[in-house]
């Protein structure tokens, strides 16, 4: 082994005995590859999620029933049945968001070709249930009632156009699936800027890079060694989580090839790592470094594409993000863990990310450069 790779690799383990005596750092992975992300993924806004609804047979009909049977979970709960005397009582003690009732003859009229109305009491104040679950009952009660009428009168009411709906790699249309691995992204990026920042603030603190400067290392190697063994870290603490918390303890349905990621994650790495370093060349102490790290993390996640769709920001940002890493690796996610995407799809994206990358490593070096003979 060459004698430049013997040294990157001492280095690195060295790094890596350094992280194992830093309880906190070790806490900070462990928090964020687990509970953190579990907790972002399921406790995400989103509109229906069991929604407790009652109905109001009172006319106890084959167009009722069909009616009470199309409100199922995940975004409602099994329909409690309830008299109508007790519709005030159930919205009063929040045990149902939304009491349908269903009027008597309500089948006869509607086949009389009559325009019955069902009416659907809500518990307004569980206002983001309340404002998505109106438009979805409408929908589902008309659905039903459009397809009862046509199987009586085929032919009769029936649309010039039929669109059907299905939905594709997330039919339940699970909100945490999405946010699982948007954050799980976020957290790789983050924790792979923190370490590598953390790391060489911490031997500037501790006086440590002056005893580097009398070894017979260069600059170059002193960073690759910092960038291999944080992105290891990170590599292996992002496997854990992928297999554990997203697909284990959420239950997203990966479609794509794991190994594909993990490959797209290490080219990710190797420019968020180079990233770390030089905000770490910049800032002199750890909480310059944190105020630094808030003033990039937010753009580079809010305007990755994994918050907001990138066709709808203004074409300057688009632009101006296509720049950044974490738009090309959300995009890899998506397309590869949702989509089932392989080599062929995703590779114009690798190659930009392994482009971008390259520069950000270029960039710090020369930078890590700079501070080092400052201090030398």
């Amino acid at each position: 082994m060459p004698a430049s790779l013997k040294n990157v690799y001492r280095l690195g383990v060295k790094e890596l005995w350094s992280l194992w005596r830093d309880p906190a750092l070790l806490l900070l992975i462990v928090y964020t590859f687990t509970v953190a992300l579990y907790v972002a993924a399921t406790a995400a806004p989103e509109g229906l999620r069991r929604a407790a609804i009652a109905i109001v047979d009172e006319d106890g009909s084959a167009l009722s029933a069909r009616i009470a049977a199309a409100f199922y979970p995940p975004h409602f709960a099994p329909p409690a049945r309830i008299g109508l005397a007790d519709t005030d009582a159930a919205l009063d003690s929040g045990t149902s968001t939304f009491v349908l009732d269903i009027p008597p003859d309500f089948q006869r009229d509607v086949l009389a070709g009559k325009r019955p109305q069902v009416q659907l009491a809500i518990d307004a104040t569980r206002m983001s249930q309340a404002f998505a679950g109106n438009g979805a009952i409408q929908q589902i009660v008309l659905g039903e009632v459009g397809e009862f009428v046509q199987r009586y009168r085929a032919g009769a009411a029936a649309t010039p156009v039929d669109a059907t709906i299905r939905q594709r790699f997330n039919q339940a249309l699970e909100p945490a699936w999405f946010g699982a691995v948007m954050e799980l992204s976020n957290n790789i990026t983050m924790l792979s800027i923190i370490l590598t920042g953390a790391a060489l603030i911490r031997e500037r603190e501790h006086g440590t890079v002056e005893h580097l400067l009398v070894m017979p290392v260069t600059p170059t190697e002193i960073m690759l060694s910092k960038v291999w063994a944080m992105g290891l870290v990170v590599l292996a603490a992002a496997v854990v989580s992928l297999v554990a918390v997203v697909r284990g303890a959420i239950g997203v349905q990966v479609q794509g090839s794991i190994a594909l990621f993990l490959a797209c994650t290490v080219l990710h790495l190797f420019a968020t790592t180079s990233m770390g370093i030089f905000m770490a060349t910049l800032a002199r102490s750890m909480p310059q470094f944190g105020l630094l790290l808030m003033l990039t993390l937010i753009p580079l996640q809010m305007l990755s594409g994994g918050v907001t769709p990138r066709e709808s920001m203004p074409d300057a940002v688009r632009y101006l993000m296509s720049l950044a890493p974490t738009t090309h690796f959300v995009g890899l996610g998506q397309t590869i863990l949702f989509r089932g995407g392989g080599l062929a799809t995703v590779w114009p994206s690798m190659l930009a990310l392994a482009a971008i990358g390259t520069v950000l490593f270029g960039v710090s070096l020369a930078r890590f450069r700079k501070t080092i003979a400052r201090m030398a």
